[in-house]
């Protein structure tokens, strides 16, 4: 589910309790200079509240089996991915203030840092106890679609024995990689093409956002990103 986003954006930011007017542009010095951005507990405690509701009120028959690939080169494959995703089109009250906190990230750092971000798509995801996604890049090189990825995090009380780190590897060669706690309200940004990551074995249900800020590389009879 891929949304176009104005640069008119309509969020209101008092509607969050714990917006950080400093978020934004921490993410886009973390992004000029190192490429990824990593902020604990970041979220507003608002829109994190919201999500996780919505979270715990969804019905199982909502999440699907997640795939690897894009459009005719989807395929399911367990031995490199193996949990449950739903796609965030607005339709709840959530959706909508994820979306519109989203689109406002996405005009700011339009701004900042001329990234020419056109749309956005994102989705729930859901890791079982013994889920994983094993070492992968959002987009390959020349691809030209998404280009900017982010992964929020939505388990409370998460404690180190529940395992299911996210770990972010600075470069092909990178074999120990920064390990993140996957706690509530944690926020992780980083360029798509540049960073491999993976998610490891979780003990635990484990809830997270998984979203990529695109550009629009349409061309003449292919429209992408999709309408």
């Amino acid at each position: 589910m891929v949304n176009n986003i104005s640069n008119h954006s309509t969020f209101d930011e008092n509607n969050f309790d714990a917006y950080n007017p400093n978020l934004f542009a921490r993410i886009a010095d973390d992004i000029q200079h190192k490429g990824y951005s990593i902020n604990p507990g970041a979220l507003p405690i608002a829109l994190g509240d919201s999500l996780l509701h919505r979270i715990n009120t969804m019905g199982n028959e909502q999440f699907v089996h997640a795939r690897i690939g894009r459009e005719q080169l989807l395929m399911k494959n367990q031995f490199v991915r193996k949990n449950e995703i739903c796609w965030i089109n607005g339709e709840s009250d959530a959706g909508k203030d994820w979306l519109q906190w989203t689109s406002e990230m996405q005009v700011f750092l339009n701004r900042r840092l001329l990234l020419g971000l056109f749309s956005f798509e994102s989705h729930f995801s859901h890791y079982a106890a013994g889920d994983f996604y094993k070492r992968h890049v959002d987009a390959h090189k020349g691809d030209a679609n998404r280009v900017l990825s982010i992964v929020v995090y939505l388990n409370p009380d998460w404690m180190p024995e529940s395992a299911g780190e996210f770990v972010l590897y600075k470069n092909d060669s990178d074999k120990q990689g920064i390990i993140v706690t996957p706690g509530f309200g944690t926020i992780v940004v980083f360029l798509s093409e540049e960073f491999p990551h993976e998610a490891l074995v979780t003990k635990r249900d484990r809830y997270a956002i998984a979203g990529w800020f695109r550009l629009n590389s349409s061309s003449l009879g292919r429209v992408d990103p999709p309408i």
